[in-house]
């Protein structure tokens, strides 16, 4: 499975492109998307809309993954940072992908075990998670990458447990040894 994670802001919308597959986690993209900052405000978003697309075309993610907006404050900077998710889930939802949002909190948690977390202890995790140690790493891209992993790690904790060991086996006949 292949998750697009998205930290939206109208001066750095970090992304990350996750793969999710048997219990793994790997990096197949990262990056920012930064408008100049000549751009109006409807500029930026279209700008930034255009880059969201083009990855989706291009990674044809199966999941689409967008941090919730926390709401500072800075009612303003709350406002823009909404247009901007907004833009990106009508850019997943045109391509056909899911969406899912999670609080910074809980991407937090989910990541590094604390709520409260920095964006420097985020980044080292997601480093170790994903094995990109020697990379260097946008703090918006790390966050984007957070935000895939908790959504992979909230797939895995929803996929149901078999009832027995047998019920497994029967179930998974390709992860039995012979």
């Amino acid at each position: 499975m292949i998750i697009f994670g998205m930290d939206p802001g109208t001066k750095v919308t970090g992304y990350g492109i996750v793969k999710y597959d048997k219990n793994a986690l790997s990096c197949i993209a990262k990056g920012i998307i930064v408008p100049s900052v000549a751009l109006s405000l409807p500029y930026k978003l279209q700008k930034i809309y255009d880059e969201i697309e083009s990855l989706l075309k291009i990674y044809k993610p199966d999941e689409f993954a967008v941090e919730a907006q926390f709401m500072g404050k800075n009612i303003q900077s709350a406002l823009k940072v909404g247009y901007v998710k907004g833009i990106a889930m009508l850019a997943a939802v045109r391509n056909g992908v899911c969406v899912a949002e999670y609080s910074p909190r809980e991407v937090k948690k989910s990541v590094t075990g604390k709520g409260a977390a920095s964006k420097e202890q985020v980044q080292y995790m997601i480093r170790h998670l994903l094995r990109l140690d020697d990379e260097k790493i946008a703090l918006d891209a790390s966050d984007a990458m957070a935000i895939a992993v908790c959504h992979a790690f909230k797939i895995k904790s929803a996929t149901p447990r078999s009832a027995s060991w047998k019920d497994f086996a029967a179930a998974n006949p390709d992860r039995i040894i012979g």
